[in-house]
């Protein structure tokens, strides 16, 4: 899923080719941030979603952390740049965390990792229409229709939902619009820093634990059991999931077209549905691959994908 600022580093040149081909990685991303839902729902049978939340962002933490000492990496120094960070981590880490892992408790992991794959048209809308720092043209509007139809059909609407169901779609919804928010935010105030990704990164992820301490502390409730599956989901969740995901994407960018990177978002809802049919033995219904087909296709018509890819056919 997406977490961090990583996508506003720009491509650089490097003149060594790296061991491991970058499709492999991109592969690796996106089942990382696909079975993260997978993960989240391995936490819920020990802990609070809050606690869950707090636990891959301290896990998280400690990892780029590591990753930042062992690299040589300082962290910011400015006040601004952790007032940023910290507004930062509110929109793309502690608050959408703790919705998604609410949300988990009422819908299956296949359904909320299939709503993340609106992501990105979640960001267009913002961008478009809330912040206003792009115009729309009728592409982009097509595509945020036939996004907005995949919602509807991935939901399912016409079967109607207890009123537990509304509120774990709602939380999903809510952590996606976060999303959209923080990288419009991000964009905003963010990608001119001459701050190195991996010290943003660290910051952030620093910051959103601190958010959830006290949160955590006053509401969190954690069973006395602790089952293996769930130490060993907790700890893939922040190790993985919140914290070499962010390294992996950032060797991405240093290696692959940046419109490359930015598609990992349509891979992680397939690893999504994938692991929760095969491990946590959810259901899939026919409309919500079909709806998450439509998300993902309205973003693909809102980029502009297919406009590049004739280009590049003519080009060559």
């Amino acid at each position: 899923m997406p977490e961090s600022v990583s996508a506003l580093a720009t491509t650089s040149t490097n003149p060594r080719r790296p061991r491991v081909a970058w499709q492999v990685w991109f592969v690796i991303l996106g089942a990382i941030w696909g079975c993260s839902f997978w993960w989240i729902k391995l936490g819920l049978r020990w802990m609070s979603p809050i606690d869950v939340a707090f636990a891959r962002l301290a896990a998280g933490a400690g990892t780029l952390l590591v990753i930042s000492a062992l690299s040589r990496t300082p962290l910011p120094r400015r006040a601004s740049t952790w007032r940023h960070l910290f507004v930062l981590a509110v929109l793309l880490n502690s608050v959408p965390f703790t919705l998604f892992s609410y949300g988990e408790t009422h819908v299956s992991a296949v359904l909320a990792g299939l709503i993340n794959a609106f992501t990105p048209l979640a960001t267009l809308i913002v961008v478009l229409f809330v912040l206003r720092q792009e115009q729309p043209n009728p592409t982009v509007l097509a595509g945020l229709g036939v996004g907005l139809v995949g919602v509807v059909v991935l939901i399912g609407v016409w079967r109607g939902f207890g009123a537990n169901q509304w509120l774990g779609i709602g939380a999903c919804l809510g952590a996606v619009a976060c999303y959209g928010f923080g990288f419009a935010y991000a964009r905003a105030h963010l990608s001119a820093l001459p701050h190195s990704p991996v010290a943003l990164a660290t910051g952030q992820v620093i910051c959103g634990a601190g958010q959830l301490l006290p949160f955590a502390l006053v509401l969190g409730h954690v069973h006395a059991h602790a089952p293996l599956s769930s130490i060993l989901g907790l700890g893939a969740l922040g190790v993985l999931g919140t914290g070499i995901a962010y390294i992996i994407n950032f060797h991405l960018v240093r290696h692959a077209r940046a419109s490359v990177v930015s598609s990992v978002t349509y891979l992680t809802p397939v690893f999504a549905a994938v692991v929760g049919v095969a491990f946590l033995g959810e259901s899939l219904t026919w409309n919500e691959p079909a709806g998450a087909i439509l998300i993902l296709s309205g973003a693909a018509l809102a980029q502009g994908r297919g406009r590049w890819r004739r280009r590049a056919r003519r080009a060559n």
